[in-house]
């Protein structure tokens, strides 16, 4: 038989400030929520929508006006949460150690080791990083039935990250996942949870097949809206098809992506510096408005950069990518000119006039309201030179218009980053900064800041670890491994790790810039002719996986949309379970037969 839920919400009703975040006691509904002890689920929903509130009804902290929890005897549930108190520890580890059912040390050293973190460090001069660290392997340690993850990436570098993903494959458990890391909920989740206006559907498809399902449901709320001529709750989902229309025109933006990461790989030789032929250096020098020649810069006996070069272009997107200490940072402030290198030069256009969001953003002060923080108070505000009411520019940054008297203090971390981000955006500037800028932010802001980012007529310099989030914006990459070299590279994250892939390999020595276009981002190139290197069994596989991984896709689809009946695990539950374990069986078998197709086309292209 089918093992029973972990947990189980039944009838949930939940009132905060005067309304009902959960629940719909006019209908007599309440939000109902059963997870499996394998189930691997991505929690969506806008900023303020209730994710982290629901995750603190799950564990038990905060108790529903209506409804019931039920948990299954003896399961242990771990919150990971965004942001750990560590107040009252003296150390990492004492953190760790606390409450009543504290981890064993071992196991917490030992997770601790994998990611790089010295437990002994002080709580109250830990980074945000090693706190991370820290809370992550206290979670782990504690070898939870149910993980429930809020934000997990935040602070980690990509080293961390890999990791974290390796671990969370392997794990037999249950987790939940709050993120805005798209890449990671891709890999890792199986079914997802979509908290929307007080309701909690959800859908047997990983993470990948979110967007679609979210315009197939607002498709068919607006065809019913329109079947009973309701234009007011036509008008109220002016947010949700905003933010269909925007994934539209976000492919016409990545298109245009596209194209200016092809251009800039005709600027860019095989040794990674950004030059460009004879015939057109004096057009390229002209448009130039960062000159960074030969610099370099050293912290007592390492060498953070070494000799290093690049021309940036009016309207490029330059994005830095490396580990927490491989000199991200330091390289922004060469470039910046917030610090000076020891070496070579930097020289900036006379015209150029940043902006910068870094990474500290300081919360707004919570007594003043949107109005005041954008518009002095008035209702007018002056965005790049264009005059625009205060409640229209809030709509383009998704607030209700409503709210532009709203306190700030009652506004969740994630709505006063978007906050901040329209208030930052609206300055007159040819250079925008951004150090870490997807933190705190949920998937629709961010489909608005790659928008914002893509219409932006300057150069924008960026620092992030969101790999999704770079493969979408930006069009030159400079890769830092750790060892002081920075890798020029015509393109985003995938681009710059397929260089290090290549340059890995024997065969290596590619121009740099030669794959502009990438699989998270357009459809792969169509596979090579079969090798004559290949066996004629090998040949076989390379010729017909493709096609079954199609019939798999199919079958999955069937299991996911059969699933998906919430009365199936009750009303027959010998059926449920032989569902369960065909899909189970195919997504096996799926696994299998891409990574073999994949080694197959390597051994092919190779």
């Amino acid at each position: 038989m089918a093992e029973p839920p972990i947990l189980s919400l039944e009838g949930i009703g939940l009132q905060q400030g005067g309304r009902w975040l959960f629940g719909d006691p006019a209908s007599g509904s309440g939000m109902d929520l059963h997870i499996g002890p394998r189930d691997r689920l991505a929690l969506i929903g806008r900023n303020g929508v209730g994710k982290t509130t629901l995750f603190r009804t799950i564990m038990g902290e905060i108790e529903p006006d209506r409804g019931q929890r039920k948990v299954k005897p003896h399961a242990a549930i771990v919150l990971l949460d965004q942001e750990p108190d560590f107040s009252g520890h003296a150390t990492l580890m004492d953190f760790a150690l606390a409450g009543e059912r504290p981890p064993a040390e071992h196991a917490v050293e030992s997770i601790a080791g994998q990611l790089g973190i010295d437990m002994t460090t002080e709580a109250a001069t830990a980074s945000g990083g090693e706190r991370r660290r820290a809370a992550i392997a206290r979670a782990l340690a504690l070898e939870p039935d149910l993980l429930l993850m809020d934000e997990p990436t935040n602070h980690l570098d990509l080293g961390a990250i890999d990791w974290l993903e390796s671990w969370l494959d392997r794990y037999k458990g249950a987790f939940i996942a709050i993120s805005h890391d798209r890449t990671f909920l891709k890999r890792l989740t199986r079914a997802t949870l979509w908290l929307d206006r007080g309701a909690l559907r959800r859908k047997e498809v990983g993470f990948g097949g979110y967007e679609a399902w979210e315009e197939q449901v607002y498709a068919e709320e607006a065809r019913a809206a329109e079947k009973l001529d309701a234009r007011l709750k036509i008008e109220a989902h002016w947010l949700e098809r905003g933010v269909t229309a925007r994934r539209k025109r976000n492919m016409g933006r990545l298109e245009k992506l596209w194209d200016m990461r092809a251009a800039r790989a005709a600027m860019i030789n095989p040794a990674g510096t950004a030059k460009l032929s004879l015939k057109s250096d004096e057009e390229f020098k002209s448009k130039s408005v960062i000159v960074a020649e030969e610099i370099s810069k050293t912290y007592g006996e390492r060498q953070v950069i070494k000799p290093f070069s690049l021309r940036i272009q009016r309207g490029d997107r330059i994005g830095i990518v490396g580990a927490n200490g491989a000199g991200k940072t330091t390289l922004l402030k060469m470039l910046t000119k917030e610090i000076e290198p020891d070496s070579g030069s930097v020289t900036h256009a006379r015209t150029l006039s940043g902006v910068s969001i870094d990474q500290q953003r300081a919360l707004m002060e919570p007594g003043k309201t949107v109005r005041q923080v954008l518009a002095e108070g008035g209702d007018w505000i002056d965005v790049r030179g264009t005059r625009k009411h205060v409640q229209a520019y809030l709509k383009d940054f998704l607030f209700d218009p409503s709210l532009v008297d709203a306190k700030i203090g009652t506004f969740s971390g994630g709505e006063r980053s978007r906050l901040l981000l329209a208030r930052e955006f609206a300055r007159v500037s040819n250079l925008l900064v951004l150090d870490e800028p997807t933190n705190d932010l949920d998937l629709e802001t961010l489909d608005l800041l790659q928008e914002v980012i893509a219409d932006y007529e300057g150069t924008v310099l960026i620092v992030s670890h969101d790999r999704d989030f770079l493969d979408r914006t930006v069009t030159v990459t400079l890769g830092l491994d750790g060892s002081g070299k920075v890798d020029v590279v015509a393109g985003g994250y995938e681009d710059w790790m397929a260089r290090r892939r290549t340059a890995s390999q024997p065969q290596a020595g590619k121009a740099e810039g030669e794959s502009a276009r990438h699989a998270s981002s357009a459809p792969p190139p169509p596979p090579s002719p079969p090798s004559s290197k290949l066996s004629y069994k090998d040949q076989r596989d390379y010729e017909l996986l493709p096609a079954r991984i199609e019939e798999l896709e199919v079958l999955i689809a069937k299991g996911e949309s059969a699933l998906a009946d919430p009365d199936l695990y009750t009303a027959d539950n010998a059926r449920f379970e032989r569902i369960s374990k065909s899909l189970e069986l195919a997504r096996e078998e799926k696994d299998a037969a891409e990574e073999r197709w994949l080694d197959l086309a390597e051994r092919v292209e190779g």
